[in-house]
């Protein structure tokens, strides 16, 4: 079978490339691959400013239908519509697996970085990580389940947000568009997002599509002036910070209120970061950092979309065969996407 590898260390190094099919034990199940978004993760893999094992097949953000079930299988068959959690690999054993956050265990080789991803045809899994997704619910839906819930993770199961919040999100790219979404669900008054004037014609165009009650491009309309406008001078409840734009990064200080809230999301691809941290301790701010999802967000998630309280079909703007992973890829890092499914 075919297969978007990352073949060794360093930056590119990814190529398509025919690979063994996967064999299960008594354990697992086999999955084949209906529909998998490329995630900021897997440009950050091809560009090693990220962890991963090579050689590895790239992709986590997967739904597909399960065609084989292991012998020691019983409440999984092949027939299955599912999703799986990344967290692949967990001890079992260390304090966090213990706390019960196995996204966060140190021994964790989630797919598409640690083992072999969904950006094939088939995928092995266990089915403790497994989740059925609902008959009228797409595959192309069911991919966007995995970035979806971390965004529910870090809203609503972290609590970081509060009914009645004015929430600015930072960064319009498909987290920032889903965790706005997530925000009114769990009972914003409203949101503001803010872009760059490269977002302008895709990316601020689907957050006016998407609802978005503020959509401010920062070229411009002053952000901070903006906030501080529509809360009487008092600043955002909650900043949900999703771009990984240093300058983004520091600029949530001045938006957020004092006693507020930082929600951070956004990876930097270890670029550093200036913080006003006497500002942000004068503020009394609480600051979230948050990595990965939590087994209660995905049923949430997966609710969500198949209710339509989440639309995630205006951020799926490219479907492709994995034959055309490059221009997939070209795709998500020129910002002409917002986001990437491959269909293998």
């Amino acid at each position: 079978m075919q297969a978007v590898v990352k073949t060794e260390k360093g930056k590119g190094f990814l190529e398509l490339r025919d690979v063994p099919e996967p064999t299960i034990t008594d354990d697992e199940v086999l999955i084949e691959i209906k529909a998998a978004g490329i995630c900021g993760t897997d440009v950050h893999v091809k560009h090693d400013t990220f962890p991963y094992w090579p050689p590895v097949i790239l992709g986590h953000e997967f739904s597909g239908e399960i065609v084989e079930a292991g012998r020691n299988v019983n409440d999984y068959k092949a027939g299955d519509r599912v999703v799986g959690e990344p967290h692949t690999l967990h001890c079992g054993k260390c304090f966090l697996c213990r706390k019960g956050h196995i996204q966060n265990c140190l021994e964790k080789r989630s797919p598409g970085w640690g083992i072999d991803g969904a950006f094939t045809k088939f995928l092995k899994y266990p089915t403790n990580l497994l989740h059925r997704i609902p008959d009228h619910m797409s595959f192309e839906q069911a991919a966007l389940v995995e970035p979806a819930a971390n965004t529910v993770t870090d809203i609503i199961d972290r609590q970081a947000i509060e009914v009645g919040d004015f929430v600015v999100v930072l960064g319009p790219g498909p987290i920032g568009l889903l965790a706005a979404q997530v925000a009114r669900v769990a009972g914003a008054r409203e949101v503001m997002m803010v872009g760059a004037p490269a977002d302008e014609e895709l990316r601020l165009a689907t957050a006016r599509r998407l609802g978005v009650d503020h959509v401010v491009n920062f070229a411009e309309t002053n952000p901070v002036e903006k906030c501080l406008e529509l809360t009487d001078g008092k600043g955002a409840d909650l900043v949900i910070e999703c771009s990984g734009a240093p300058p983004a990064i520091g600029q949530a200080i001045d938006l957020v209120c004092k006693w507020g809230r930082i929600c951070a999301i956004g990876l930097t691809g270890k670029r550093p970061v200036e913080l006003d941290w006497d500002a942000a301790m004068t503020k009394v701010v609480t600051l979230l950092f948050n990595m990965s999802t939590e087994y209660a967000s995905w049923d949430k998630t997966i609710w969500m979309i198949a209710d339509g309280k989440i639309d995630v079909d205006p951020i799926i703007t490219h479907r492709l065969p994995l034959t055309e992973w490059e221009k997939g890829f070209a795709a998500a890092e020129n910002m002409e996407a917002l986001k990437v499914v491959f269909t293998p």
